[in-house]
């Protein structure tokens, strides 16, 4: 609980919000249509229209919309298609 979620790219902030199902919500647009959905958080620290940099604090993991425990959902959309992730979380970030 409380642990840092940074930002895995660039882009602008489109929602914050509570999303059912997913508890307190943030959702960054990269363009080209991508979209990452951060769920479950404790805090939010970016406002709709921030724009953001890979490994900007973004919010903080928590047990937000019926959680048992802390934890982060994340997610990777293009369009209306979910997509494997790996290639956009590095051990590193901006690397």
């Amino acid at each position: 609980m409380g642990t840092p979620i940074l930002c895995v790219a660039a882009g602008t902030v489109e929602y914050v919000d509570w999303l059912p199902g997913y508890g307190r919500c943030i959702i960054v647009d990269h363009g080209d249509g991508y979209l990452t959905l951060y769920g479950h958080n404790e805090t939010i620290l970016k406002d709709t229209g921030d724009w953001v940099a890979p490994g900007d604090v973004i919010a903080t993991v928590g047990d937000s919309g019926g959680q048992a425990q802390s934890s982060l959902y994340f997610e990777l959309r293009q369009g209306k298609r979910a997509e494997n992730p790996r290639r956009w979380i590095t051990k590193s970030p901006g690397s």
